[in-house]
């Protein structure tokens, strides 16, 4: 059986994982409470939009002159 100190790639493999679990549990945690702290607040507010739609046929001067 091989000597578990000698392995040091496995010790550094095994420490890079529990710091990537650390990091995204504690980003996590961040995340979920200042979610619940903070006012939601819309960030596009609704104005009503007009619509203006203009109807050219094919005998229209405007559409003759385009083409």
């Amino acid at each position: 059986m091989s000597d578990w100190t000698s392995l040091w790639y496995v010790w550094l493999i095994l420490l890079t994982v529990f710091l990537l679990l650390l990091c995204g549990v504690s980003a996590s945690c961040v995340r979920f409470c200042c979610r619940k702290k903070r006012i939601p607040v819309e960030t596009f507010p609704r104005h009503p939009c007009d619509l203006a739609g203009i109807g050219i046929d094919g005998d229209s001067t405007a559409h003759s002159t385009v083409t």
